[in-house]
């Protein structure tokens, strides 16, 4: 039975990575066009972004950490690509909580009205955009920086004190104090960014209400029920961060047991590795789909392809 599951949750997390690299190269190669034509970028579509190649690259991790014949033509079993592989996964899901509050953060002062003291900031984010990338990624690899310590290779998988992370990988004991210090700051830190999520989010939420408000107070229904673009970036945005939110809270607590008992079951690893990477997957998709410059575009493929096939 645990071997069927184990073979499940294996292909659901194949098919899962397949689906988010695709969706997410396509994103990120749209979004490159789409920089080098403009030459004054909207903070947006910077953020969004960095958050599709960071998405790429965490992605581009789990096949590695997935494929046993790409593992053993790597030489898998080795201390330094353990460390590598984990590090840089955990650097990649650091940027993404630090990018996604980014963009709720981006996105409130966007709609905020003239009257609101954050209309002063809507002409400053894209001055200061590289500097709050720099300081994320300064932040991730600081709070991530003890696995390159204490991620091992466990090609023997009899070791009862290693904390199992993958296949060939695990997490070696360590003192208390240091396990305290960077449960303390990876907590803290993500504590605080999904507090700015849920509080810009709830501003958008109280901006749109108002908004919607007034529109149907000073127009017909028939105009009303038109979206304008901020309102739809909007409302991508606050489903972004809620799926983020909730996604993130039941990995919290599934590391959190798993760390407080030091075990993991096959079986709860793989549903974790399919949870963390649910919405690297979900999060290209729902932008594709809220953008209809994207849509425009993948309509015009479809149709050339059409004609290309009735051609003959």
């Amino acid at each position: 039975m645990n071997t069927l599951s184990t073979y499940v949750i294996k292909n659901c997390l194949i098919s899962q990575v397949g689906i988010g690299l695709f969706t997410n190269t396509f994103l990120l190669l749209f979004h490159i066009f789409t920089l080098l034509q403009n030459h004054k970028p909207k903070p947006t579509e910077l953020t969004i972004s960095h958050l599709v190649l960071v998405h790429v690259v965490m992605l581009l991790v789990v096949v590695f950490l997935v494929s046993p014949d790409l593992s053993e033509s790597l030489n898998y079993l080795n201390d330094f690509k353990c460390k590598a592989f984990f590090f840089v996964n955990r650097v990649m899901r650091g940027l993404s909580i630090c990018t996604t509050c980014l963009l709720s953060m981006i996105q409130a002062i966007t709609i905020s009205p003239h009257t609101s003291w954050l209309a002063k900031f809507k002409h400053k984010p894209t001055d200061y955009i590289v500097h709050v990338f720099s300081f994320s990624w300064f932040l991730s690899l600081s709070s991530s920086s003890y696995l390159i310590f204490y991620t091992v290779a466990s090609p023997n998988g009899n070791q009862t004190n290693l904390l199992v992370l993958s296949k060939h990988c695990s997490l070696s004991p360590m003192s208390y104090i240091i396990k305290g210090l960077f449960f303390t700051l990876t907590i803290s830190r993500d504590v605080f960014l999904v507090g700015i999520m849920l509080l810009s989010s709830a501003y958008m939420v109280i901006v749109l209400f108002k908004h919607q408000r007034r529109f149907k107070y000073l127009h017909s229904t028939s105009l009303s029920s038109k979206v304008s673009p901020e309102k739809r970036a909007t409302q991508t945005i606050l489903l972004l961060v809620s799926f983020f939110v909730f996604m993130y809270w039941v990995d919290f607590i599934i590391s959190f047991v798993s760390v407080l008992v030091w075990s993991y079951d096959p079986i709860i690893l793989g549903v974790q590795k399919i949870v963390v990477n649910f919405y690297a997957t979900v999060s290209p998709l729902v932008l594709i789909v809220s953008d209809k410059r994207v849509i425009n575009i993948v309509k015009n493929m479809w149709q050339k392809h059409h004609q290309f096939l009735t051609s003959y």
